[in-house]
């Protein structure tokens, strides 16, 4: 590993990929377009702290066969996993027949990760777990479940429209993913809206109450704003898992380092590991 600039400058220690707490994943293309030259840039500069590169929106479907293999190629290129995203959801909706073929489509072109997300579906748990069971078991790529406590999660939508779809219960949510972990799945994303987003108020009781129940190191919590993984750092360490926009990963990682932080976070951010 090539030594970091200001190597004698103090850096909380971290552990080197592959890794499997501290783990960052970042959005690929969707407010962004992402092409190689800007995704190469990103991964020459900070690639170290990159462990999951997520294309959003079923972006993928947009571009050249040839543009995606090149993307996933480079992220693979720097040890950096790749998820498709939560598109099952719409291959439910509109292609419910070929469900399998995503799975065999995705894995043909290199993805490591398929996201399994049902926040827009009204779809039973059975059918949710028994998908995990099947990409476990059956394709070279791993299952990613989403969990979340607010129907309708999943896209840019108005905080007075969720609300008045109301929130599920957060116990709902802990079954479906112990369920999910039960039937082969490794890793759990967890959906910002209704806990720090889109809401009128943030229920941090609910992330604690997941993180209690399934295991902070089973669960990847998405943060879409610097207060927002400020705060799940503050509250379980800087070696929490996070899902971030592109644009962040410079922030959280001088967060998560300790080199950086806000007025309630400076000098406060440290690990220890002790003799293990």
């Amino acid at each position: 590993m090539v030594e970091r600039a200001f190597e004698f400058l103090h850096h909380n220690e971290r552990a080197e990929k592959p890794r499997d707490k501290g783990i960052t994943e970042i959005r690929g293309p969707y407010y962004d377009p992402m092409g190689p030259r800007e995704l190469r840039d990103i991964l020459e500069t900070m690639g170290r702290y990159v462990d999951i590169y997520k294309f959003s929106g079923g972006s993928f479907a947009l571009m050249p066969e040839d543009a995606v293999t090149e993307l996933i190629e480079i992220c693979h290129e720097f040890d950096v996993k790749v998820s498709t995203g939560g598109y099952v959801e719409n291959v439910l909706i509109r292609n419910n027949d070929d469900v399998e073929r995503y799975f065999e489509e995705a894995a043909r072109l290199g993805f490591d990760i398929v996201e399994l997300s049902s926040g827009f579906l009204a779809i039973s748990t059975d059918d949710m777990v028994h998908m995990t069971e099947l990409v476990a078991e059956e394709y070279d790529i791993a299952p990613k479940p989403e969990i979340n406590v607010q129907f309708g999660a999943g896209g840019a939508t108005d905080p007075s429209i969720l609300e008045e779809q109301g929130q599920q219960d957060p116990e709902q949510a802990i079954e479906e993913g112990r369920r999910h972990l039960e039937a082969g799945a490794e890793l759990l994303m967890v959906e910002a809206e209704g806990i720090t987003e889109e809401v009128t108020e943030w229920r941090t009781d609910v992330a604690y109450q997941i993180a209690n129940a399934l295991g902070i190191e089973n669960l990847v919590f998405e943060a879409p704003g610097p207060e927002m993984f400020e705060w799940y750092i503050k509250n379980f360490g800087p070696e929490v898992n996070l899902f971030v926009d592109n644009s962040q990963i410079v922030e959280l990682e001088c967060m998560r380092s300790g080199l950086w932080g806000k007025a309630t976070t400076w000098g406060r951010t440290v690990t220890w590991k002790g003799d293990r």
